[in-house]
């Protein structure tokens, strides 16, 4: 992706937050789903933060614009950027450092398509973006037997260990996003927090607000659900 994050040790932004992804399919319907940045955190949890008038951000998620770690989300979103998965050295930085060069292998030089410091910015569209994929197809039937059973063993253990808080238990990849399919589904429709729509009357009161709203309306008689607007409190 476009270039917002500092590498460990850097000053200047030349790698993007490269999402990586893995799925594999476990017993009746259930599967491990992993789909991360390589970063601590994606932009768009800088945003919200700052829409919600937060001053003040976890260590590790961002760096000002002269690359040193900060806890202010404003100076991140003012030409700042992200730090890798770890954030600092100190913190095993270089090791998310290391999960966004891959990606740049992988994606953009293996493919053949931009990397690092030459793909076109964020929020611009001075030039083609030309951004590389990586997809990878295993059989697991090519290698030991029972890959979805032992899938199964492996991601109940998981959900079955000792939590330390009762009320979140630890997770597989893909349980949070499973239960908010189910919310919306006991809803009967997409939910929307009413600070999200604020925003974005505020962004497009100059840029046709009834155009998106009957976009995403459309999009939700076509899925034959309801689009329900809902307060922060869900």
């Amino acid at each position: 992706t476009s270039p917002c994050v500092f590498p460990t040790g850097s000053r200047e932004k030349s790698l993007g937050s490269n999402p990586i992804c893995m799925a594999a399919p476990g017993m009746d319907g259930d599967s491990f789903f992993l789909d991360m940045a390589s970063t601590t955190v994606a932009y768009g949890k800088i945003e919200v933060a700052d829409r919600k008038g937060e001053t003040w951000i976890p260590g590790s998620w961002g760096a000002d614009k002269n690359g040193d770690e900060t806890h202010n989300p404003k100076e991140v979103l003012d030409g700042g950027g992200l730090q890798p998965l770890g954030g600092s050295e100190i913190t095993g930085g270089y090791k998310g450092t290391g999960l966004c060069m891959m990606v740049e292998v992988l994606c953009g030089i293996m493919g053949g398509s931009a990397f690092g410091k030459n793909i076109r910015q964020w929020q611009t569209t001075s030039k083609t973006a030309d951004l590389g994929q990586c997809f990878v197809a295993i059989d697991p039937e090519c290698f030991a037997p029972g890959f979805p059973i032992r899938l199964q063993e492996f991601c109940d253990e998981t959900r079955n260990l000792t939590p330390i808080n009762p009320s979140k238990p630890p997770q597989v990849p893909g349980d949070p996003e499973r239960a908010h399919m189910n919310m919306c589904d006991e809803l009967g429709g997409i939910v929307y927090k009413k600070k999200q729509l604020d925003h974005l009357v505020i962004s497009n009161c100059h840029h046709n607000f009834n155009f998106f709203f009957l976009f995403q309306k459309n999009l939700a008689d076509r899925l034959g659900v309801i689009m329900r607007l809902v307060e922060d409190k869900i």
